[in-house]
């Protein structure tokens, strides 16, 4: 175990809670599709719909959330939101059994689910560096997100075998169960945040506070390089992953179990880009490793249309590899990034605001899959879809991240006005997203 885990109980409980809500999501990655393909027979575009409406909550609400997560102690807001996502995933699987499961009521779990997902994410992202000290947040982000990519094989490889011995739908009961645990390691951290420090002056309006994160995004060069990055990417990903199990299942062939176990071979990917991101960081630099990571190594994203019935199955394996290599580790150097070098006041409103235009793009990718799928046939939208992965990253490349070593790193103290005493100090002991 490392020093952080052992020496920090609080965040070993967020990160058990974390990493079982990532097994389940994974699990709910496979069973949601194969439901509407298996079960109500859904059509190509329905669903890429049901995998947009998972996002679109993130167009919808994701503003206002990001307000609601610095003026409110985010922990409860966990927990409401892991408590809403238990009983609508159990929820399926019941109303499965009683015959009474449609289309319709499968893409409402996903627009609920997807709302409670934004107001977890959100607050998650906020609450980690109140719990951990500026020192231990990059190891802190790195064990997250590594694990994420350990449950996310696991979880697909279950769903997977879930679907194939008990029925796609039954899949769901799992992830309902991972969101106790989840409510179970949140309700064990002892860790209680202060309330956030009310704003001197006048109330600020929720629309101004809105307008105010929003700013922050579109006037810093970083944070705006970043964020359209990211919409440009997520619009490729979810265009190609929202077609995944059409593809895999009507295209190459494969049955449910299979296709979880590719998709779980291809996760390890994750695994591999959290294992060596920051060794590579402090070689190559922050700036340069994300060029690498972003732009070098999603390049294999073009050999998923490749995928073909027996041993071409691995083309799906290597390509996605690649492409979940690079995102995780992306991911964790900008999420450092973000925690180092934002006004803690802000931080919920700049993952809000970049997440309102990162994951925005998502429902976009998906229905533009689904449209492109049904309109040309699905391998030829794999195509499409998956050249626009590095396409994407031409964006970092032709920007200031191409120019510098290491992105930069600006104290929170000096750009919030005040000292304000680090994590260490409020915690008591040396503690995402």
């Amino acid at each position: 175990m490392s020093q952080l885990l052992r020496r920090h109980r609080d965040f070993r409980l967020l990160w058990c809670g974390e990493t079982a809500g990532k097994f389940g999501a994974a699990v709910s990655t496979v069973a949601m599709p194969l439901v509407a393909v298996s079960t109500l027979h859904a059509t190509t575009f329905e669903v890429a719909l049901i995998s947009a409406c998972g996002w679109l909550p993130w167009l919808l609400i994701g503003l206002p959330v990001g307000v609601w997560v610095d003026r409110l102690c985010r922990r409860p807001l966990m927990l409401a939101a892991a408590g809403t996502s238990m009983v609508l995933f159990a929820a399926v699987p019941v109303l499965a059994r009683a015959g009474g499961l449609t289309l319709g009521l499968l893409i409402a779990v996903a627009l609920l689910t997807g709302g409670s997902a934004v107001l977890f994410q959100t607050a998650y992202s906020a609450y980690l560096p109140t719990l951990l000290a500026r020192a231990d947040q990059a190891e802190g982000n790195a064990k997250l997100h590594g694990s994420a990519s350990a449950a996310q094989i696991a979880g697909q490889g279950a769903g997977g075998l879930i679907a194939q011995l008990a029925g796609a739908v039954n899949g769901l009961f799992a992830h309902a169960a991972t969101f106790l645990v989840a409510l179970l390691c949140l309700l064990g951290i002892r860790y209680r945040e202060p309330r956030p420090a009310g704003r001197e002056g006048a109330p600020r309006s929720l629309t101004g506070e809105v307008a105010e994160g929003l700013r922050l995004v579109a006037g810093d060069p970083w944070f705006r390089t970043l964020t359209l990055f990211g919409a440009a990417s997520n619009l490729a990903l979810m265009g190609y992953q929202s077609l995944t199990a059409v593809f895999l299942v009507r295209e190459v062939g494969l049955p449910p179990g299979a296709v979880g176990g590719l998709l779980a071979m291809a996760s390890t990917g994750g695994i591999a880009g959290a294992f060596v991101v920051r060794r590579t960081a402090g070689r190559l630099g922050t700036a340069r490793a994300i060029l690498l990571f972003e732009l070098g190594v999603p390049s294999a994203a073009l050999l998923i249309p490749l995928t073909a019935p027996g041993a071409g199955a691995l083309l799906y394996v290597a390509g996605s590899f690649g492409v979940s290599a690079g995102v995780v580790a992306g991911t964790i150097l900008k999420v450092s990034f973000q925690q180092s070098y934002c006004p803690p006041p802000l931080l919920g409103r700049l993952v809000a605001s970049s997440a309102f235009l990162n994951y925005g793009t998502l429902p976009l990718g998906a229905l533009l899959g689904g449209a492109l799928g049904s309109a040309l046939g699905v391998r030829t939208a794999m195509w499409i879809m998956t050249a626009g992965v590095p396409l994407a990253a031409l964006i970092l490349f032709f920007s200031p991240v191409r120019t510098v070593r290491d992105l930069p790193v600006r104290p929170a103290e000096q750009e919030s006005g005040g000292p304000g005493p680090g994590a260490a100090e409020r915690n008591g002991a040396p503690a995402h997203r």
